[in-house]
């Protein structure tokens, strides 16, 4: 019975001696978690990116897989959520050849980004036009162009006055053959997102 009271007394005095220590790791774990709860980043959200290949509607099929790096940092409040450097993956998914009158097209979305440390993140985005994010696709110039009579006039009294006319050049009522469109590699675009992100995942740098 002695034996056993010691024994009884000595797990209790360890576990005293160790309970400092158990709550401190415990406390450790809790304020690491805290900076993994993720923030959500908004749709139409703009990043800021550089072109890491040739992307030609002439020589790359729909499908074809693209990358591009973010140039900067990008802050939502006080965290860095993609840091600058981020990779973005995506491919092309629709080309528009060249035709009379305009030029090729295509829209180029972005499926997910990769973090410096590998960490993926799926999104939802395009790199971005203001023609509903179609890179090229503009009027082509016209084909010829023609003189047409301008006659000038100005009112006087009770009656117009006419000047006779002079020659104007107009464009005619056809246009060029469109050309292939080409993002250059080092081109510096924007992708923006057209749904939220959720940024589970940050990097620490220092």
């Amino acid at each position: 019975m002695r034996y056993l009271f010691i024994l009884l007394a000595l797990i209790a005095v360890n576990l005293i001696s160790t309970q400092p220590a158990i709550s401190e790791e415990i406390e450790k774990i809790q304020l690491e978690m805290r900076d993994y709860d993720g923030v959500t980043l908004p749709a139409g959200t703009f990043i800021p990116v550089l072109n890491t290949q040739e992307i030609s509607t002439q020589t790359c099929p729909e499908g074809y897989k693209v990358k591009f790096i973010s140039t900067n940092d990008l802050f939502l409040h006080e965290t860095n959520v993609i840091p600058r450097d981020t990779e973005f993956y995506g491919y092309i998914e629709k080309i528009n050849e060249p035709i009379v009158g305009t030029n090729a097209a295509m829209r180029i979305k972005i499926t997910k980004l990769v973090m410096k440390d590998g960490f993926e993140i799926p999104i939802k985005a395009y790199l971005y036009s203001s023609n509903d994010n179609l890179i090229g696709g503009e009027l082509t110039p016209p084909a010829q162009w023609v003189r047409m009579p301008h006659y000038q006039s100005r009112f006087q009294g009770i009656s117009w006055i006419h000047r006779g006319a002079t020659l104007q050049m107009r464009p005619g009522g056809t246009r060029m053959m469109g050309v292939h469109t080409t993002v250059p590699v080092g081109d510096q675009q924007i992708i923006v997102l057209v749904a939220p992100a959720e940024i589970t995942h940050t990097v620490n740098e220092y």
